[in-house]
């Protein structure tokens, strides 16, 4: 996976496809994750792993801060 084309352009469709959906700030940039994962193919997927883990924390978090709707009853 070093230097695989369909890896890289595997990856690339994943980070576009969480900067359109996720919210802003989970992902560095390309550059930033050079320098704080490395600049492998490992590294990016590493980054795009992490990304995904605080989406799902951000919305957990909103969910359970959400309050309850009134009872009707």
């Amino acid at each position: 996976m070093k230097n695989d084309p369909e890896a890289r352009d595997a990856l690339r469709l994943i980070r576009a496809t969480i900067e359109e959906h996720c919210p802003p700030g989970v992902l560095p940039s390309q550059e930033a994750v050079n320098g704080l994962y490395g600049p492998e193919l490992i590294h990016e997927a590493e980054a795009l792993a992490a990304a995904i883990v605080a989406t799902i924390d951000k919305m957990q978090l909103r969910v359970m801060m959400k309050p309850s709707a009134p009872s009707t009853k």
